[in-house]
């Protein structure tokens, strides 16, 4: 049996990665489930699984969790030092879902105790790339991508001949505001945000998809898990999400991982590599769907993927500001205190506004994360006031 962890695990990914797990329990173990605060799901889920630890990440949830659990057997912990303990915990594979830079340290963690991480926190790469990226080879560990682009990348690159890779290309759906005037963007809602057209996501990624944002922040994450140029690397706005993510070959050949839009498939590919199981997911029927369209992405209605692409091009401390604002602004827009084309102005100001030196260390990128965090902030108060 496989030893699993799911960091994250009441999340959207988390939840998707027990549904594959629990059709299939012959095949797995589970030693612990984290959450944040959602005692009652995180309880349910690991009474189901038969976990050996459950973990909430907000210690005051604690107690809840203890009677939840109360003549189980299952050992209840709570604080952010124990989400990385149950990290520790020795899993075959960890599931890295934990949203936003919450989830680097308990990654990180998990990269002490080797095995196979399957990564959906694309926060964690992006602000750390390169810090995570020499810790994952200073060990043992195995990174796989759960992020259907770089899923999907992955099942087409052929790692043995980088050299002859030309690009690869990120698909993405363009979002609920594809083509929505640029002035009617001004007063989108938090639900018309994150009321996606084609994937059932959480609150932050269905705004940062909204925004393009999401697109932005995969073009950095695909830097670091792929070895290619930051040239190398393109978005192309497809509506169907069918078409996940293609690389292009040298000599004009392009491969293409294709499927429905479920999470169930990137993260079954992750959790049965390298082999591969059944899922419930929809079978693709290229003839119901009958067209498959492509356009470059809108720069000016969605200028987060230009403010994406120029951190990663400047590379250092760049990434780690983008994401930390792109945070703050994210959620001040899930509160109302925002306008939706706020939340890049925001990037924009906090990038310019701040410029430290490159991390070597992940205390230095929680640092400059923190300080981001405080500028991007005051920038929220501005537009507030």
């Amino acid at each position: 049996m496989k030893r699993i962890t799911i960091l994250g695990a009441t999340g959207s990914i988390g939840s998707s990665t027990l549904d594959l797990v629990e059709r299939a329990p012959e095949q797995f173990e589970v030693l612990a489930l984290t959450a944040n605060r959602d005692v009652a799901r995180l309880a349910a889920a690991a009474i189901r699984t038969n976990a050996k630890r459950a973990v909430v990440a907000d210690a005051s949830c604690l107690g809840a969790l203890r009677d939840a659990l109360a003549g189980t057997g299952i050992d209840s912990q709570g604080g952010a030092e124990a989400v990385c303990d149950a990290a520790r915990m020795g899993a075959d594979w960890t599931m890295a879902a934990i949203v936003g830079t919450a989830g680097l340290r308990p990654t990180m963690a998990a990269m002490e105790a080797g095995g196979i991480i399957a990564l959906a926190n694309k926060e964690a790469l992006v602000s750390a790339g390169d810090v995570m990226m020499a810790a994952a080879r200073a060990s043992t560990v195995t990174l796989l991508p759960v992020d259907s682009e770089h899923n999907a990348v992955f099942q087409c690159f052929d790692s043995a001949a980088a050299h002859r890779v030309r690009r690869i290309v990120l698909t993405a759906s363009g979002g609920p505001f594809r083509e929505t005037p640029l002035e009617a963007m001004r007063t989108i809602t938090p639900e018309q945000a994150v009321a996606h057209p084609n994937w059932s996501m959480g609150a932050k990624i269905s705004v940062d998809s909204a925004t393009m944002m999401n697109k932005g922040l995969e073009l950095i994450e695909a830097f670091h898990l792929f070895p290619v140029r930051a040239d190398q690397l393109d978005v192309l706005v497809h509506r169907q999400s069918v078409v996940h993510s293609m690389v292009e070959y040298v000599d004009g050949s392009v491969l293409a991982q294709m499927g429905t839009p479920d999470m169930r498939t990137p993260i079954a590919y992750a959790l049965a590599w390298p082999d591969r199981m059944a899922t419930p997911c929809e079978p693709l029927d290229l003839a119901r769907i009958g067209r498959l369209d492509f356009e470059a992405p809108d720069p000016v209605r969605f200028p987060a993927l230009r403010l994406a692409r120029g951190a990663l091009e400047a590379g250092g401390a760049r990434p780690a500001i983008l994401n930390a604002a792109n945070e703050v602004a994210v959620e001040a827009f899930l509160r109302r205190r925002i306008g939706f084309l706020e939340i890049a102005a925001i990037v924009a100001d906090t990038l310019e506004c701040y410029d430290p030196a490159a991390p070597e260390t992940l205390d230095a990128v929680l640092a400059i994360d923190a300080e981001a965090r405080r500028v991007a902030g005051e920038r929220v108060k501005d537009c507030v006031a």
